[in-house]
């Protein structure tokens, strides 16, 4: 009973920070809101997140495959540790390349279009 407690005062307590935002960032409600933004301002050529969200979507891609599951019946949990080594870059990556891309939307937003005069 004493490990259950223990685990679900983490789990909660993960489940906090991330609603918070870590170090003071952006929560994870509007981090998860940027992402079909951040999708689109890449497509347009508007924000140079290219080869990261194609990074980001190989490796999705690498952890939802079905090819994948037949190491993990034979290495047990060898076989786990590359999904979870995946998963832990993908979380990161995500998260700082959220963060990057609403600090890049805040400076734009900042910045009134017209002429530089000289």
């Amino acid at each position: 009973m004493g490990r259950t407690l223990k685990r679900s005062a983490a789990f909660t307590a993960l489940a906090r920070a991330l609603a918070a935002g870590a170090r003071g960032g952006p929560s994870l409600g509007a981090r998860v809101a940027a992402l079909p933004r951040m999708i689109r301002a890449t497509a347009r050529g508007e924000y140079d997140g290219g080869l990261r969200l194609a990074m980001m979507a190989a490796a999705t891609a690498y952890v939802v495959s079905p090819v994948d599951v037949v190491p993990e019946l034979f290495l047990t949990v060898f076989g786990l540790l590359d999904d979870a080594v995946m998963v832990t870059w993908l979380a990161g990556s995500v998260l700082a390349e959220t963060e990057r891309f609403l600090e890049w939307e805040a400076t734009r937003r900042s910045v009134v279009p017209g002429q530089v005069i000289g």
